[in-house]
């Protein structure tokens, strides 16, 4: 029988399976049914999906917020229904932005911003999840969301074809950027291709391949990415022994918290560097400025 395996498998995902396709498969590979992700990618899209595997599921909800890099490939003249290269065209002008239109029209994407989710995506509208809706013909308008573009760069613009660069907030859609370009453009245009290269500390350097996931086995498991090292944009807390005892019964632990720690959970560890779990801080009264009482909130043994 295969020992557990906690931790974070990362996938270079192809163009085709959907995140539950590659959940399903993850969960054959590594032998456990604890397998989840922390944020889709389209079918259309390929690179990085990071899988949270055995006790690191817990950690899911945590992991979900990570700022997101993508290299991406906007096509004008065209425009779908479901903002990329697989759905039915919308509009079809066949024409293309001069260049210095194009410039222009990306200066106001920069930034925070409010962006309307595509028709065909998994924000839910009264419990039910938008593509559901539009799937049958329903009218569907997603509620924008408040979103961060931290950079976006024009990398090539030929035939009509624009390639960028983009670095942006957890929430983002580039379908509908490319979307909002057509728009803004009149032109129309689509998504046409998309490669996640980074979400939060996971790069396609930790990835392991589609084949190597299909393949299974040892291979697969080794490239499981210790549950310890998780989530190192949390502050770390170092408990004592007698500390950490507590605090693996869900029990409150007073501790110092690191000056830039503010509000976030922290991440528990041990004096080993073993990760315990993570915790909410609250003020200590009439303590010293950095003394809080850390409710865990979660615990991973």
């Amino acid at each position: 029988m295969n020992a557990p395996v906690d931790g974070v498998l990362v996938v270079d995902k192809p163009s085709g399976p959907t995140s539950h396709d590659v959940v399903s498969v993850a969960r054959r590979a590594l032998g456990t049914p604890k397998v989840g992700h922390t944020g889709t990618l389209d079918p259309l899209a390929t690179g990085v999906l990071p899988l949270v595997v055995g006790r690191a599921t817990r950690l899911a909800r945590y992991m979900t917020g990570d700022v997101k890099v993508y290299e991406a490939r906007v096509t004008f003249g065209r425009a779908t229904d479901t903002y990329d290269a697989m759905g039915a065209s919308t509009l079809d002008t066949g024409r293309h932005p001069a260049p210095e239109a194009l410039a222009a029209a990306l200066v106001p994407f920069s930034g925070p911003q409010r962006q309307t989710p595509p028709a065909y995506s998994a924000k839910k509208i009264g419990g039910e999840a938008a593509y559901k809706l539009a799937r049958r013909d329903a009218a569907v308008v997603p509620a924008a969301v408040t979103v961060v573009v931290h950079a976006l760069d024009l990398v090539a613009y030929e035939a009509g074809v624009a390639t960028f660069t983009l670095r942006v907030s957890s929430g983002f859609y580039v379908r509908s950027l490319a979307h909002d370009l057509g728009v803004a453009l009149g032109t129309g245009a689509h998504l046409s291709a998309l490669r996640r290269t980074q979400a939060g500390a996971f790069t396609l350097a930790a990835a392991l391949s589609w084949e190597g996931l299909v393949g299974g086995g040892p291979p697969a498991r080794a490239a499981v990415l210790p549950i310890d090292g998780l989530l190192p944009s949390l502050p770390a807390v170092v408990l004592s022994p007698e500390q950490a005892a507590r605090a693996r019964h869900g029990q409150c632990v007073q501790a110092l918290l690191p000056p830039y720690a503010g509000a976030l959970p922290v991440r528990l560890v041990d004096e080993h560097g073993r990760l315990i779990g993570l915790a909410e801080p609250g003020p200590a009264p009439g303590a010293a400025a950095l003394l809080s009482s850390l409710q865990p909130v979660v615990i991973l043994g």
